[in-house]
């Protein structure tokens, strides 16, 4: 704020919760304190919820009629499929010690949790690639190609590929399709048919240079 010509000083954090309580009816009651107290509090929380509302929606909706919204969309199946060259479905999410992409937590000390995404494979599928843990790894789609570390797991099934998307450098959005859910505009990140081999070392060639290629008539195929 100072920065950007509006002064404030603050001696910590909780004094910022008590000016957003002050000047929110829905964390009127929310201070430091509280939370040192109970561990956590929802909103809204106020007079009448002074530590915090644990279900919002108990009873109606905010609505005129008191009801909720639901609305029927027809499910329309992806075209990406696996086949002879893309035998593998590479699926991607977050984890628990970074923010989204790391936007604020690749600035702190939570990298050290999480230094690298990595691939985590099924120990069927590592197997007959003859991949080891730490192996590096290069992962091919229709739309790209990128490079992570393996990581021998149980928590994928066999056929099925996982990394997170937290650093940059490792690329992973390059695998996925420029795909996305008709009703919510989601890209498709969680079924891209993927192949996986084991490559003798992180190729710098390959990371610097990979491009995303356009979607060809090949997934349509």
């Amino acid at each position: 704020m100072n920065a950007m010509g509006y002064p404030a000083h603050y001696n910590n954090a909780g004094e910022i919760l008590d000016e957003i309580a002050r000047l929110s009816p829905a964390y009127k009651g929310m201070s430091f304190a509280l939370l040192d107290r109970i561990g956590s509090a929802q909103w809204p929380c106020d007079e009448n919820a002074p530590e915090g509302t644990e279900v919002l929606h108990t009873v109606k909706f905010p609505r005129a009629n008191g009801r909720g919204t639901f609305m029927l969309t027809e499910y329309v199946p992806t075209i990406e499929r696996t086949n002879d060259q893309y035998p593998l479905l590479l699926t991607t999410g977050r984890i628990l010690s970074q923010y989204n992409v790391g936007t604020q937590t690749r600035r702190t000390a939570n990298s050290m949790w999480h230094p690298e995404d990595i691939l985590e494979i099924n120990a069927e599928d590592a197997h007959v690639r003859g991949i080891r843990d730490g192996d590096w790894l290069s992962i091919s789609s229709r739309f790209g190609t990128t490079q992570l570390k393996a990581k021998l797991s149980k928590r994928v099934n066999p056929g099925i590929v996982y990394t997170t998307f937290h650093h940059a450098k490792s690329k992973a959005n390059v695998l996925t399709s420029d795909l996305s859910d008709w009703a919510t505009n989601c890209p498709e990140y969680k079924v891209t048919a993927v192949e996986v081999i084991k490559a003798t070392a992180e190729t710098e060639t390959v990371r610097s240079g990979i491009q995303k290629q356009a979607v060809t008539e090949e997934i349509i195929a």
